[in-house]
């Protein structure tokens, strides 16, 4: 096979295999039991079986855990322009075929999920962001960014510039150095400055996409950020960790009695005020810097009648997660014995470790321990441009839960 193909082969463990012919793309550096020729650093090699069937071909790096991320699993397959031209394509289809049309701002390449292993790229208006956490990857973004452009341009999404934001400390374990910049698009100036404005569910944002978080802006949230608005009218919502203020303001322009937003971070603060500023909205949120954990068990029974809880990644690791769920059910917990009975809980977790089935539980327990029921109005997950593949659980990580305090 390999004369044939061309390329370098691994031969792998039982278990990986077994995991391989699931349909998981990763192949740990454990899991390698032989090697026939040299792959190159960041360049492709077959991935076999003990007994030599042919599993898959991905980027090698020997410097990563993750050893290869296999990219294909079909033998026939030719690694050219015009291969990674219709991988673009499949992903730009299946966002205009799920999001209706809404892609002023959304995610473009969802990493596993899009068979672009380590990539995340999203879309603020004319402006894409790229965050690359694999060598592969790497190598061959001169020909991924400009077919990227094309592909949308070519459906009348302007594409002024892509903006790299590769200044995270995991590059490092692949090899890869940290930094962050406009990548040189061929025949194009790079744009000035890093900071655009976006529009979701008709509230407009300012995106800091230099120095913001991730790639500037979480659009994971997006549908769940309307379907929270939609309890909101007449309620006095406390919205914690607001980071740019985002549920707040959807629950206040939805017809809120009251908002407050709440954050740790003043930074944060003063980017969603700015943020209510820019949508008239100033007068109809409070903002306070405050440590979610002190703020709720200081708040009367009844104070609110409708908590959010979106926090950050309480773990971003299994050895961490029992110190997580701590955490999550400390302050659901707190929100449901603040709130009235009747009253709304909006509560979400965005770590992959931690699960939904630990997630519910965790849940339930608080909730017996606030001696309270509740009902179930939505249960929800990461916006479609954020899709999830069942065979690559890394995929699924967002949970959110809209219920009635009973």
């Amino acid at each position: 096979m390999q004369a044939e193909r061309g390329y370098a082969a691994v031969e792998i463990s039982r278990r990986g295999a077994k995991r391989a012919q699931e349909g998981h793309p990763w192949v740990f550096d454990n899991e390698i039991t032989g090697m026939e020729g040299v792959p190159e650093e960041g360049g492709l090699c077959d991935v076999r079986s003990p007994k030599g069937r042919y599993l898959g071909t991905g980027y090698y790096n020997s410097r990563s855990k993750i050893r290869v991320r296999i990219i294909s699993r079909n033998a026939n397959d030719r690694f050219d322009e015009a291969f990674y031209r219709r991988r673009v394509a499949y992903a730009w289809q299946y966002r205009k075929a799920v999001m209706g049309g809404d892609l002023g701002c959304c995610r473009v390449i969802f990493g596993e999920a899009d068979r672009f292993p380590g990539l995340t790229v999203d879309k603020f208006g004319d402006v894409l962001v790229s965050q690359c956490l694999s060598l592969g990857i790497e190598k061959i973004k001169g020909i991924l960014y400009p077919l990227l452009a094309e592909a949308l341009e070519a459906d009348g999404f302007p594409v002024r510039g892509i903006f790299e934001r590769n200044d995270v400390k995991v590059r490092e374990l692949e090899g890869l150095s940290q930094g962050k910049g406009w990548y040189p698009l061929p025949g194009r100036d790079a744009p000035g400055a890093a900071e655009t404005v976006i529009e979701e569910n008709g509230i407009r944002y300012g995106v800091d996409f230099e120095n913001g978080q991730k790639t500037g802006f979480f659009l994971d949230q997006k549908y769940n950020r309307a379907a929270a608005a939609r309890l909101a009218p007449g309620r006095r919502v406390l919205d914690c960790f607001t980071h740019t203020g985002s549920f707040g303001l959807n629950c206040a322009k939805a017809g809120a009695a009251l908002v407050r937003s709440v954050d740790v971070s003043e930074t944060a603060l003063a980017c969603a005020r700015e943020n209510a500023r820019r949508n008239g909205l100033e007068g109809r949120v409070e903002y306070e810097q405050a440590n979610v954990f002190d703020l709720l068990p200081r708040l009367a029974q009844g104070e609110y009648d409708y908590i959010i809880l979106d926090p950050p990644a309480f773990t971003k690791s299994s050895k961490t997660a029992d110190n997580a769920e701590r955490g999550y059910k400390e302050i659901n917990y707190r929100a449901m014995k603040a709130l009235p009975r009747g009253g709304y809980l909006a509560t979400c977790s965005c770590s992959h470790f931690m699960g939904d089935g630990r997630f519910r539980r965790m849940l339930q327990s608080a909730a017996q321990d606030a001696q309270v029921e509740l009902r179930l109005i939505e249960a929800r997950a990461q916006a479609p441009d954020h899709p999830v593949l069942w065979n690559v659980p890394e995929t699924d990580y967002l949970k959110f839960y809209l219920f009635q305090v009973v």
